[in-house]
């Protein structure tokens, strides 16, 4: 049996194993991720980009190579619980309002390939079979090897290995309804059969007992998903067949549509399920592996990528020796809530969302779409479907302390550039928008002090942006500078100087 030793390994190679793999190699980490597969399943599954993983994305330098393999379609807005009234998010000051249709395999290949190239990495059809953990790091069995890490992150899944060998419960509810994502090519195709990408609202059916959404892929591809009553029933493994995704089709999109070619299928319920607690000692969770709810709103791949995001840098300066007490226990602290919140809406959108709802549900449902033509309950509801009205609970007495920072324009000594371009390093970056940081200041090597001006008023004269763009300290006058800035520093960010 072979023996590895490395800093960090990551078991799953899914968005939220190689988004944290390559925010890990950013930082000058050891990565290892090993994934059970042998290769990568081609599969669209929830293919959509939120406006805020968009804006993670940006400031990496990931989204541009995205957008290129993104499908061609009009941009329209997010939807919650598939009710005919898109959501707008251009009142919260972001150049990202519109989802972005990515297939996950896609994402999942751009991913790899940057956290390849920033030397980490990816063993691929290595399945775990044990895993031990005590004080000083965790030791995995694997495939004929033993790899021995100061920290293991479980990013495998709903259905983690690595959390049921260490006996975790999983509490929550289990699944009621079950349904088939299918990646499929059509022979010949009926009216009814959607030409171009649109709203949610307006790609969903229903017909002979079934319920479908059927969104155009390009050519003859398409991605079908759909259910109908007493589904359920079959084993959530058990092969979903030609015959049974021709009646579904024929059933509600008519006779004269013809099953060409399925790609790739699968079957998912919607249980909704959340770990007590994001770490166990030298072991931590992330993505489905720490949370599942049904797959309503493009939720899963963004909620499991700002995982990543909060927890990479936090775990890079643990493995450095430069976390202050307490950092790394704040990735339970903060997305802990945001997983629960996302479980919540997410249960609430089943309900609406139901295809055969009883009449009470109708009626719930013509008042909720009443509601969200209204201004203020669409804000609300793009902001929390979207992760731009996302605010964490941090220490701070300023007001903006907690909040995302728009990707705003920016002049510099090197001329104009945008927020986002500040924190392709991976650093935490005080921006100093009136000159009140002194000259004199002695900043760590991660935090980049940057000095521009804003035609936006940004609500302070400099502000403190933590890796993953939220706020962590922000000041009006220079005297706060000598007061709290260094202290926040040292107890939010970075020990070392």
């Amino acid at each position: 049996m072979s023996e590895i030793e490395t800093e960090v390994v990551i078991v799953g190679a899914g968005p939220a194993g190689l988004m944290l793999a390559c925010e890990l190699a950013l930082a000058g980490v050891e990565t290892l991720v090993l994934e059970k597969l042998p290769r990568r399943i081609e599969q669209v599954k929830g293919g959509a980009i939120q406006a805020r993983t968009a804006e993670l994305l940006e400031m990496r330098g990931l989204l541009e190579p995205l957008l290129q393999r993104a499908a061609q379609s009009d941009p329209v807005g997010g939807h919650f619980a598939a009710l005919p009234v898109p959501l707008d998010c251009t009142p919260w000051q972001t150049r990202h309002p519109f989802p972005i249709a990515i297939p996950q395999w896609e994402i999942e290949e751009a991913l790899e390939e940057r956290a390849i190239a920033g030397s980490a990495r990816v063993l691929r059809g290595s399945a775990v079979s044990g895993v031990e953990s005590d004080n000083n790091g965790v030791t995995v069995t694997a495939d004929g090897m033993r790899v021995w890490a100061r920290y293991l992150v479980a990013c495998d899944g709903g259905h983690s290995t690595v959390r049921k060998l260490l006996g975790l419960p999983f509490p929550g509810r289990p699944g009621t309804h079950q349904a088939v994502l299918a990646d499929i090519r059509l022979s010949a195709v009926s009216s009814l059969v959607p030409q171009q990408m649109g709203h949610m609202s307006t790609l969903t059916r229903q017909g002979g007992g079934y319920w479908a959404m059927l969104a155009p892929l390009g050519g003859d591809r398409y991605r079908l998903t759909f259910g109908r009553a007493g589904q359920e029933d079959i084993a959530r493994d058990a092969p979903v067949t030609h015959e049974e995704i021709t009646a579904a089709l024929q059933a509600v999109y008519g006779e004269e549509t013809a099953l060409g070619v399925v790609d790739n299928s699968s079957r998912f319920s919607d249980a909704t399920r959340q770990l007590k607690h994001y770490r166990a000692g030298r072991v931590l969770f992330a993505g489905d592996a720490a949370h599942i709810h049904p797959p309503l709103g493009g939720q899963g791949l963004n909620l499991a990528i700002q995982d990543a995001f909060n927890l990479g840098w936090k775990l890079a300066a643990a493995v450095q020796g430069r976390a202050p007490s307490g950092l790394l226990d704040s990735y339970h602290t903060e997305r802990h809530p945001v997983g629960a919140q996302v479980l919540h809406h997410t249960s609430a959108q089943r309900v609406l969302a139901d295809p055969h709802p009883s009449e009470d549900v109708a009626a719930l449902r013509d008042i909720f779409i009443d509601l969200l033509r209204l201004p203020d309950a669409n804000r609300h509801l793009a902001g929390l479907m979207s992760g731009l009205s996302l605010r964490y609970e941090l220490s701070g007495e300023h007001p903006l302390t907690g909040q995302r920072m728009p990707d705003v324009d920016l002049v510099t000594q090197a001329g104009p550039t945008r927020l986002s371009a500040l924190f392709g390093s991976g650093h935490a970056v005080l921006l100093d928008l009136a000159g009140v940081v002194p000259a004199d200041l002695r900043l760590p090597a991660r935090v980049d002090l940057v000095r521009a001006t804003c035609s936006d008023d940004m609500g302070a004269a400099a502000l403190l942006i933590r890796p993953d763009g939220y706020l962590c300290w922000a000041a009006d006058n220079s005297a706060a500078c000598g007061e709290t800035l260094l202290s926040t520093i040292a107890g939010e960010l970075t020990e070392a100087l």
